[in-house]
């Protein structure tokens, strides 16, 4: 009979390796089947064949064909081509990858060939001053047909090699990872140069991620007005290590933070503060706002005396009126330097005001416009208004706030009230600070203004005898 050839590509895999190597072979002589490192072939043994195809003139017509034997043993027809298979499926869309582990499934897809199968992760090059990272002990035994290799705990923004492999040195898998960024560390160093006049810092290593830029946060007061905050924050590069200071002067204190910035955000702040001029200049260790006259508890307003934050130089500016119900100073400064949540009950838009010349600006009257409402104010409660600026530029927003702090005295009028005389045999002069009525010349008899179905906080302000005797009508 003839001998049959192999079949030409692309019916069959060109990286075949076949044994013994010849180009033709007898009938029925198996061939061994072999792939390169990491691959199988999909029948391990083939052989020709010939079957009949038809008929001419009563005899038959033979054709060759080729059987395979897989790796269970088994024979059949070879119908499409023979090809080399990856031993290990690792599908690299299926990579999960975070700052501190890298996480891969596999699949064995010839289970008798992935015995012994071991996956290991190294560094894949020493690391070295300042991001030194250590040797992770990342290996492991993988049985059965599928499963996950995890390798951690792993450094940020470090390349590691994932290998697995056969015994004693087949190499099935490798691939070179490299983990996520996360946001750098702290610097470490701040310092004022006092002949540039700048800002400096020592630049952050790209141990973490790569440093793309810095987040600086200036706070500038001065000791004759520290109710007037100056507050800068700038997005520097990340080449940058130096910031000239604005507008030095004796008396002016700073108060800045900075924190590096990588592509998984900023990092932790360090925080300094620098005085300037000599050491015998008193600075601001805090805001001390400016004070409010004319208060009415009654109407629920204030006066504020309002002067333009804005240079007569610049373009005509809007300046908001912000109101929060606290003295707290750091509340304040983070209003002043942030995004305040409007509306929310505690911090709100007063109002909007285009300042040309100084203006008393009546607070709480109850007028309302877009997006802002000068909300009456609340018995009892404390405040600070802040007149704020907001200067943007590309790479700077800047920040000027004038504070005003006050409170609301308790109100014993109420509009609507009924009036209820009451005997009062326990009241002294000066037991009612503030009430014009009675202040000085109590008389025996407390004029008091209820209202329907309630009452105010007698026992509160002026103890629990007053409350004893109060009858309110209806």
């Amino acid at each position: 009979s003839e001998p049959c050839e192999i079949p030409c590509l692309p019916l069959w895999d060109s990286r075949l390796q076949l044994a013994p190597d010849q180009k033709n072979y007898k009938k029925n002589e198996e061939v061994m089947l072999s792939c390169p490192e990491g691959f199988q072939p999909s029948f391990t043994h083939v052989k020709c064949s010939s079957e009949v195809q038809s008929f001419t003139r009563g005899k038959p017509v033979y054709r060759e064909i080729w059987n395979g034997r897989d790796s269970k043993g088994a024979w059949a027809r070879i119908r499409s081509s023979v090809e080399c298979i990856e031993v290990l499926q690792v599908v690299p869309g299926t990579f999960e990858i975070s700052s501190t582990s890298i996480k891969l499934n596999w699949t064995c897809r010839f289970p008798d060939a992935c015995q012994g199968m071991r996956a290991m992760c190294r560094l894949a090059a020493p690391s070295s001053p300042p991001c030194e990272a250590e040797e992770v002990n990342g290996e492991q035994m993988l049985h059965g047909q599928a499963g996950t290799f995890t390798c951690s705990p792993l450094q940020p923004f470090t390349e590691y090699s994932v290998t697995i492999s056969l015994p004693p040195n087949e190499t099935l898998f490798s691939w070179l990872f490299m983990t996520e960024e996360t946001v750098p560390d702290k610097p470490e160093e701040l310092w004022l140069d006092p002949n540039r006049g700048s800002l400096r810092w020592k630049a952050l290593p790209s141990c973490k991620g790569e440093i793309i830029g810095y987040q600086l946060s200036i706070t500038a007061r001065n000791a004759g007005d520290s109710g007037v905050l100056e507050m800068e924050r700038l997005r520097l590069n990340g080449s940058v290590t130096e910031h000239r200071l604005p507008e030095r002067s004796p008396g002016r204190s700073y108060a800045v933070t900075i924190r590096g910035l990588t592509a998984a955000g900023a990092g932790a702040a360090l925080a300094r503060e620098f005085p300037t001029g000599s050491s015998d200049t008193p600075h601001p260790q805090g805001i001390s706002c400016r004070s409010v006259r004319d208060i009415a508890p009654s109407q629920g307003t204030a006066v504020l005396p309002l002067r333009p934050i804005a240079r007569p130089s610049e373009a005509a500016r809007e300046h908001q009126l912000i109101v929060a119900t606290t003295h707290d100073g750091s509340v304040t400064e983070s209003i002043c330097a942030g995004q305040p949540q409007l509306f929310n009950g505690s911090v709100y838009l007063a109002a909007l005001l285009n300042l040309t010349a100084p203006t008393d600006f009546v607070l709480g009257d109850g007028s309302r416009g877009q997006g802002h409402h000068n909300a009456a104010l609340r018995p009892g409660c404390d405040y600070t208004a802040l007149l704020r600026l907001v200067r943007l530029s590309p790479q700077a927003e800047k920040f000027t706030c004038v504070c005003y702090s006050f409170s609301v005295g308790k109100c014993l009028l109420a509009r609507g009230a009924q009036a209820s005389l009451l005997h009062v045999p326990f009241c002294q002069p000066g037991s009612f600070p503030g009430n014009e009525l009675t202040q000085g010349r109590c008389g025996g008899v407390l004029l008091y203004f209820g209202l329907h179905r309630s009452s105010l906080d007698l026992e509160a302000i002026y103890g629990r005898e007053a409350s004893d005797i109060l009858r309110t009508p209806g």
